[in-house]
């Protein structure tokens, strides 16, 4: 196989495969039947008008509501009855509008509780550096309060702690 048929069928691979997903809100169907597949490499974007679904979808993938029925695949791996704990720990969860940090706990203060899937310092301090890589800005505010932070600035340090 050469090299260029090994990188695409890398490309190819399933990495979020979402089937059948439907979630009732007690007698209201909120999602039925949605079948999603996200491949290495892609990004993907829900687009709908309010009360289409988004949120609803990517909650029941976060396993943040119950599933009426339907399955979630993650690298090929069945996690539909996998509790939202276990969920995180597999590397999926999603930054819900609204900056969610900690405002009166540093920038650092906020990653490092962020990294509680960590179970050894040098794995938190490398999780940690990584993030600062992604986002320079966060580097450089690591001591400021995230409170202080401008908006984007805070959005960015609620996706670096994912």
């Amino acid at each position: 196989m050469s090299h260029d048929e090994q990188i695409n069928l890398k490309a190819n691979t399933r990495i979020l495969e979402v089937k059948g997903l439907s979630v009732n809100y007690g007698s209201i169907q909120a999602l039925r039947n949605i079948d999603l597949t996200i491949h290495t490499g892609e990004v993907v974007t829900l687009i709908g008008a309010n009360g289409a679904g988004k949120s609803t979808t990517l909650r029941a993938i976060s396993k943040l509501v119950k599933l009426h029925s339907g399955h979630i695949y993650y690298n090929g791996r069945n996690i539909t009855r996998h509790p939202a704990y276990k969920v995180v720990h597999l590397g999926i969860a999603h930054s819900p509008e609204g900056r969610r940090v900690l405002t009166r706990q540093t920038v650092l203060d906020n990653l490092k509780l962020g990294a509680y899937t960590q179970s050894n310092s040098a794995d938190v301090k490398a999780d940690i550096n990584h993030q600062f890589g992604i986002f320079p800005r966060l580097a450089e505010r690591r001591h400021q309060l995230a409170g202080t932070l401008s908006g984007g600035e805070q959005q960015m340090l609620a996706i670096a702690v994912l």
